[in-house]
């Protein structure tokens, strides 16, 4: 199958899916502007581990430290000036069509809500606040820009961020198994599918019910094999032909 023909199968696919169940990685945000640390050239290659430092161990051992390195894998000082791309926007536009779009997102970037769309299962949290371990309090991102390590007001705890470490439980993942279950569509976008337990749902998907499976990704993934439909490419430029096809204008 050209590229042509897969496009115009995708079109298709979108044309016709009621469910739409999207599983998103780095690869969509990195459009905006994030840096991706897992990919070649990302922060922290060569350098020390970045699994060791976004860990439950090291927060809950040298919590002062972690919040210095979180910050600076991160990029906190430019959180605020990312934008949704036409990734996130098409998805978004999915859903003002009428149609059931079910985001489950590795990104801890919060991009997907700011572009719009409603269902958003962020799998591995949000950057866009952190909690209290004492007393449950939550702060918003204006309070950990403020400080360098951002305490509770009320006892003066150093505050947890809401993204989900490692050595700590993804989230929603029951959700996002039915999510997948009852999808007429499920689409992978910009991710390896190397991480567990998400990298699990193409599978289900596939074998649930009888959906479309598509995955656009710039790279092939070991998982490639289980969708109808792969393509290796940009996910915003994709998507322009995508919406060029679904309104006639074809490319040449």
């Amino acid at each position: 199958m050209n590229q042509k023909e897969k496009l115009a199968q995708l079109a298709q696919a979108f044309d016709t899916a009621k469910r739409i169940a999207v599983l998103t990685g780095a690869g969509i945000s990195t459009a905006s502007g994030i840096p991706d640390f897992r990919s070649r050239g990302g922060l922290y290659e060569g350098r020390l581990r970045v699994e060791a430092i976004l860990s439950e161990t090291y927060f809950h051992h040298k919590p002062k430290s972690f919040w210095t390195y979180f910050k600076e894998i991160f990029g906190f000082h430019a959180l605020q000036q990312y934008e949704p791309n036409g990734g996130h926007l098409f998805l978004r536009e999915l859903e003002l069509e009428g149609k059931d779009v079910t985001i489950v997102t590795q990104n801890v970037d919060g991009l997907h809500r700011k572009a719009g769309s409603t269902r958003v299962l962020e799998a591995h949290g949000t950057l866009n606040s952190a909690h209290c371990p004492k007393c449950g309090a939550v702060y918003g991102l204006e309070h950990l820009l403020g400080e360098e390590v951002p305490r509770c007001e009320r006892d003066h705890f150093i505050l947890k961020p809401d993204v989900v470490l490692f050595e700590g439980r993804v989230r929603f993942i029951e959700e996002a198994f039915a999510a997948s279950d009852e999808a007429d569509l499920f689409l992978a976008l910009g991710s390896s599918l190397k991480v567990y337990p998400v990298n699990e749902l193409p599978r289900y998907a596939r074998r649930s019910r009888n959906a479309d499976l598509a995955i656009i990704n710039r790279e092939a993934t070991e998982m490639d094999s289980l969708f109808d439909i792969v393509i290796h490419g940009d996910i915003v430029h994709t998507f322009d032909q995508i919406r060029a096809w679904r309104r006639g204008d074809k490319p040449q």
